[in-house]
């Protein structure tokens, strides 16, 4: 009989203590003490974890903020008020962040720092802005924005740390379901086409390594061989060659082109989602229609019937 197995639950698996969210078992990590200091460190790391996922030109240093808001306001083009909207996003970020900072070091002076104090609720001001504001940035890749990122600081911010990593446990198992699913689309468009004979066990392998980077951090000893095998993933997978005869007619050559463009792409969103622990809902669903869209035009064309 098939048991459910409860969301939160914790077992060693393999010598690893982990813990079950959404059908996945996610590597668990001993929280901080909660603290002004652990939320200093975890908060200035998510602050730069943020700027490194989103467009540039966003990080706007803090003391900056009456600036960025005044530039903002003024501005009545919507494709500018956009990228305004955003810098003052990345602004109210970094204030935040310098309020807290400036918190912590006053805590470690043994001045008393209670959740009333006026400068904490000045740093939640920020971060609610700049929350409100996310939705304006786009990821790197132009094609969308991670609101997730933006959220993460507040909640790190409003809730206890022990709360906040379990939250984050979720966040991943959600992430690890997308790459999942990026992963079947490509192997079901590609892998079953027989100019893509071969590429299956690339992409599986490559999707099983993103999972394992997702779940490891930085600080864990084991990254160094997770992130080496992730990358050579990658770049074995980029480098797959589709099974093209010397003398293939045009509409081959141009199906394997698309298909190596889609290969490309997937390897690229699966490398976005997994570097920022978070799902990218937009480019996930665009992308596995393009992967059904190619289906059906490849199909039609190697069956030699004409394209409706």
């Amino acid at each position: 009989m098939n048991t459910t197995i409860a969301d939160g639950t914790v077992r060693e698996i393999d010598g690893v203590q982990r813990i079950h969210y959404d059908g996945y078992w996610i590597k668990m990590y001993d929280p901080p003490a909660d603290s002004l200091q652990a939320k200093k460190a975890l908060i200035g790391a998510l602050t730069r974890r943020l700027f490194n996922h989103v467009e540039h030109g966003i990080n706007i240093p803090g003391r900056r903020v009456g600036e960025a808001r005044a530039a903002f306001q003024a501005e009545t083009d919507p494709a500018r008020r956009r990228v305004k909207g955003a810098m003052l996003a990345g602004s109210l970020f970094n204030r935040a962040t310098d309020i807290f900072t400036k918190l912590v070091e006053l805590q470690e002076q043994g001045v008393e720092i209670d959740q009333d104090n006026a400068l904490m609720r000045e740093c939640g001001a920020c971060l609610q802005e700049a929350l409100s504001l996310g939705r304006l940035v786009l990821h790197r890749s132009g094609d969308e924005g991670i609101d997730e990122l933006w959220g993460e600081p507040f909640r790190a911010f409003s809730i206890p740390v022990e709360a906040f990593y379990e939250s984050r446990y979720i966040k991943i198992a959600q992430t690890m379901r997308d790459i999942d699913r990026i992963a079947s689309a490509m192997i079901d468009t590609l892998a079953c086409n027989r100019l893509f004979l071969g590429s299956e066990p690339l992409i599986r392998r490559y999707a099983d390594l993103a999972k394992l980077k997702c779940e490891t951090l930085r600080t864990d000893d084991a990254i160094f061989d997770v992130w080496a095998d992730f990358v050579v993933a990658s770049e074995n997978l980029g480098a797959f060659a589709p099974q093209l005869a010397a003398d293939a007619p045009p509409t081959e050559q141009q199906l394997v082109a698309d298909g190596q463009r889609l290969i490309g792409q997937g390897r690229d969103l699966i490398a976005y989602i997994t570097r920022a622990r978070v799902p990218m809902p937009k480019s996930t669903r665009e992308f596995i229609e393009r992967c059904k869209l190619f289906d059906t035009i490849c199909r039609t064309r190697l069956d030699g019937t004409p394209l409706i």
